[in-house]
């Protein structure tokens, strides 16, 4: 899965990346440990890519509130076709999430919680696959996103056994539905060398920490 994440590129740096229109309400930058519930940079197809923000954590329709079901912050790619929550964003609501790195928990032999961090090796950015969904209700309005996630390759999986699937640039396009179809065909793992990972210091366990040591190998 993916439970929290780092963003550092700074909005117009991800607007030229994507070659997509910002939006003027973005969350702030650099944000090192971006939460479930949290607003976050996400690239959706709008006649033309926009760079936009959605709060992470998907609001099927029937909700009756925010809280009014599961936390749905992933969607997992077996399955993500066939559930009532996600099968139609599947379809027709796909977008991009990018970030710097994102965190994953091992436990040591006294159930400690030990965070890793894990980032390109290239050192470039990270751009999840996601689904987003609008939902509205009493007076509440919230465009709301998951990262679609899967099996963990087998380097990812000394950590944990699943991972976000991670989209190539020359993939941006398919999976925005610029280019037909053929989506289904991204949701794999990363190839073995794609990724790299660290321990990190037990600070960022909470979810109020903050600052760029949160991401300083230990």
């Amino acid at each position: 899965m993916c439970g929290r994440f780092a963003v550092t590129l700074p909005p117009d740096a991800m607007a030229q990346l994507f070659d997509a229109v910002p939006a003027n309400d973005l969350p702030d930058v650099p944000n090192y440990n971006v939460c479930p519930t949290n607003d976050i940079h996400v690239v959706m197809e709008d006649a033309g890519r926009r760079l936009v923000s959605m709060r992470w954590g998907f609001l099927p329709h029937w909700y009756k509130a925010p809280n009014g079901g599961p936390l749905l912050i992933n969607a997992r790619a077996e399955t993500i076709a066939e559930k009532p929550a996600f099968k139609a964003a599947c379809r027709e609501r796909r977008c991009l999430i990018p970030c710097t790195g994102f965190y994953e928990w091992t436990k040591d032999a006294e159930g400690n919680r030990l965070p890793w961090y894990i980032h390109p090796a290239d050192d470039g950015p990270l751009v999840f696959a996601g689904v987003w969904q609008d939902w509205e209700r009493d007076g509440l309005a919230y465009r709301t996103c998951a990262v679609v996630t899967c099996s963990a390759n087998t380097a990812m999986s000394r950590i944990h056994h699943r991972m976000p699937v991670v989209l190539d640039p020359q993939d941006w396009a398919k999976w925005l539905g610029e280019e037909g179809h053929g989506a289904a065909t991204l949701m794999q793992p990363a190839p073995e060398d794609a990724l790299a990972f660290y321990r990190v210091g037990t600070t960022v366990n909470s979810n109020r920490a903050s600052g760029p040591e949160l991401i300083e190998p230990i």
